[in-house]
C-alpha cells in the first residue's frame, strides 16, 4: 500500500525512467513506513527493547558520570554480546559499573566522549591501542547531539579555537607501542564580527539508551533532577530511541505541561526492574575530610588548609546576585564562604546549587561536574546539558571559576589534556568571549615543585587569552596585557615569589597582602 501510494506521488515527475520512478517510490515507501513505525511501543521488559541493536551499532548513552545512566539496556547489551559498538556519551563511568561494564568485555570499538574520566579501564584500552577515542569538548558534544535532532547538519562555535580540537592532532587510536596511529582531522573556521569560530558537524546514532524517570503509557518523558543531562537531546536525536524509566502511569497523570520530551521522540520503552543508581563520590557536610577530624596527618592538613585559603580569597570576588559557575576541585570549595544569594551554576544542568548535604539528604539524581552529591536550594532549576551550556557560550554567566594544570603569561590555559587522561572546561573558558570572567584557582606549584604560572603553556591548550584573574595561594594576579601581581602572601618575600614564578610579572603600585573573608 506505501509503495503504490508513494508511487502516485512520483509518477508525474517529467523526463524520468519508469524504472526509475519505481525505485524513488521504493524508497519513499520506506520513509513513510518508518515514520509510521515511529510511535513509542511499550515493550515488556529490557530484552524486548534493545533487540534492534547489532554488532557495529551506533549508540547514544545518556548519563553524567553515573547520574542517569540507562543502566538495566547497558547490561542487556553485556548479556546479549553485540560487539564493535561506537558509543557517544559524556563519559564511561567506572570499572565496575554502567559502560565500564561493556569496556570490560571490550564490546565497544571506539567511544566518543568529553571525559575520560575516572575509569582506569577506559584509560588502559585507549592508551594500548584496544580503543579509540574521539574527543568532543561537552558543551560541543551536547549541541553536535542537539543539533541533528534538529535537523541541522552543522554549526559554528568558538569553543575549541586555536586548540588541538580545531587544528586537529588530538590520538584517535595508538598503536600497542603507544605511537600515535590516527589522528584527529583539522576543522574549518570562520570569522563572524570580529570573532573567531570552529565548524561542527550534527552527530548521528542508529540508537539512543535513555534513562527518564516517568513515562506515561503513550510514551512521553519526564526527568528527575540533574539525571536529565544529555538524555532529552540523545532522545530526540537518535533513528530509534530506547528509553528505561522507574515509572509508568496512565495517559493523563502526568500534566501536559510538565512533559519534557513528548512520545513522538520515543520507538521502545520499558519499566526497568532494577535500579542500583549508584552514586560516584558521597561527599557529605560533615565528612572525614573536615579539618576537625583528628585522624588526619598533619600532611593532609597542611593541604586542606592551602585549598581552603584559596577559596576564602576566591570568594571575595563574588557578590550576590551573580550567576557563577563552579568548576571541581577548589572551585567547589568556594560555596562554604559564600551567601546563598549568589546562584551557582554546575553543567550538569542545575542553577541553585546549595552545599554537600548531610547524610539524610543524600540524592543518587542530585550531582555537581564532580560527580559528587549535592542540595538545591530553594528556586534552583534543572535542565539538559544542552542547555546548560547553550547559557554558557551566549554568556549569561558572571563569573566561572575553575583549575588549571597550567596559566600562561598572557592568559592561556591548560587543563583539558594531561598525559594519560583528558577532561576539562574547554566550553567554560571560551565563554570568555562573550563577556563571561574566568578566575583561576590553583596552587602555585606543582607537586614536584614546578611552576603552574608559565610563560607560555607545553600542556595542550584548553583556551588562549581566556583568563582575567589567578589565585594561588602564594599570590594573585590580574592577566591584561601580561601578569600583574595585585596581592601576595605575606610569609613569601617578592624575590621568592619571582624564583617560585617561571613567568615574569609586573608589580601592582598598590600590591596589597592576600585578602581573606
Amino acid at each position: 500500500m506505501n509503495l503504490m501510494r508513494s508511487y502516485t506521488q512520483v509518477k508525474h515527475i517529467p523526463n524520468i525512467p519508469r524504472s526509475v520512478l519505481w525505485r524513488l517510490s521504493v524508497q519513499l515507501g520506506r520513509q513513510l513506513s518508518t515514520s509510521c513505525e515511529r510511535r513509542a511501543k511499550l515493550c515488556a521488559d529490557v530484552m524486548e527493547a534493545v533487540g534492534g541493536v547489532r554488532d557495529g551499532s551506533r549508540v547514544f548513552v545518556g548519563g553524567f558520570g553515573l547520574c542517569g545512566i540507562p543502566e538495566n539496556c547497558i547490561s542487556a547489551l553485556v548479556s546479549r554480546g553485540v560487539r564493535d559498538l561506537t558509543v557517544i556519551s559524556n563519559n564511561a563511568g567506572v570499572e565496575d559499573f554502567g559502560l565500564g561494564l561493556l569496556l570490560r568485555t571490550k564490546q565497544i570499538k571506539r567511544m566518543v566522549s568529553s571525559y575520560v574520566g575516572e575509569n582506569k579501564e577506559f584509560a588502559k584500552q585507549y592508551l594500548s591501542g584496544e580503543l579509540e577515542l574521539e574527543f568532543v569538548p561537552q558543551g560541543t558534544l551536547a549541541e553536535r547531539i542537539r543539533a541533528k535532532g534538529a535537523g541541522i547538519p552543522a554549526f559554528f562555535t568558538p569553543t575549541g579555537h586555536q586548540t588541538l580540537i580545531h587544528l586537529g592532532g588530538t590520538p584517535v587510536k595508538y598503536n600497542s607501542d603507544q605511537t600515535v596511529a590516527i589522528y584527529s582531522a583539522p576543522k574549518e573556521d570562520r570569522v563572524f564580527n570580529g570573532k573567531s569560530y570552529v565548524l561542527e558537524e550534527a552527530m548521528s546514532a542508529d540508537f539512543a539508551l535513555v534513562k527518564a524517570w516517568k513515562a506515561d503509557k503513550a510514551g512521553n518523558l519526564v526527568f528527575r533532577k540533574t539525571a536529565s543531562n544529555f538524555n532529552p537531546s540523545m532522545c530526540k536525536a537518535a533513528d530509534f530511541s530506547i528509553v528505561e524509566v522507574e515509572e509508568i502511569v496512565e495517559v493523563g497523570e502526568i500534566p501536559s505541561d510538565q512533559i519534557q520530551v513528548p512520545a513522538i521522540y520515543v520507538n521502545n520503552f520499558f519499566k526497568g526492574k532494577q535500579f542500583l543508581k549508584k552514586i560516584e563520590k558521597t561527599v557529605l557536610r560533615t565528612n572525614e575530610n573536615q579539618t576537625t577530624n583528628a585522624n588526619i596527618n598533619e600532611k593532609k592538613l597542611k593541604a586542606i588548609r592551602l585549598r581552603e585559603r584559596i577559596a576564602k580569597r576566591a570568594a571575595l570576588e563574588l557578590t550576590d546576585g551573580m550567576y557563577v559557575n563552579l568548576g571541581v576541585g577548589i572551585p567547589v570549595l568556594v560555596t562554604q564562604y559564600c551567601s546563598d544569594k549568589i546562584n551557582f551554576h554546575s553543567e550538569n544542568g542545575i542553577i541553585g546549587m546549595g552545599p554537600y548535604p548531610e547524610a539524610h539528604e543524600v540524592d543518587a539524581d542530585l550531582i555537581n561536574a564532580g560527580k559528587e552529591t549535592v542540595t538545591a536550594l530553594p528556586g534552583s532549576s534543572f535542565f539538559p546539558s544542552d542547555e546548560s551550556f547553550a547559557l554558557i557560550r551566549g554568556g549569561h554567566l558572571d563569573v566561572t571559576m575553575l583549575g588549571a594544570m597550567q596559566v600562561s603569561a598572557e592568559g592561556d590555559l591548560a587543563n583539558w589534556m594531561i598525559p594519560g587522561s583528558m577532561g576539562g572546561a574547554m566550553d567554560l573558558v571560551f565563554s570568555h568571549i562573550a563577556g563571561t570572567r574566568v578566575v583561576v584557582t590553583m596552587e602555585h606549584n606543582s607537586k614536584n615543585g614546578e611552576s603552574k604560572i608559565v610563560k607560555s603553556c607545553t600542556l595542550p591548550v584548553t583556551g588562549r587569552r581566556c583568563v582575567d584573574l589567578i589565585i594561588t595561594e602564594k599570590a594573585v594576579f590580574r592577566v591584561d596585557d601580561g601578569l600583574t601581581l595585585i596581592e601576595k602572601a605575606d610569609e613569601i618575600s617578592l624575590d621568592e615569589l619571582r624564583k617560585c614564578t617561571d613567568s615574569e610579572f609586573k608589580v601592582s603600585p598598590d600590591l596589597k597582602s592576600i585578602q581573606q573573608i
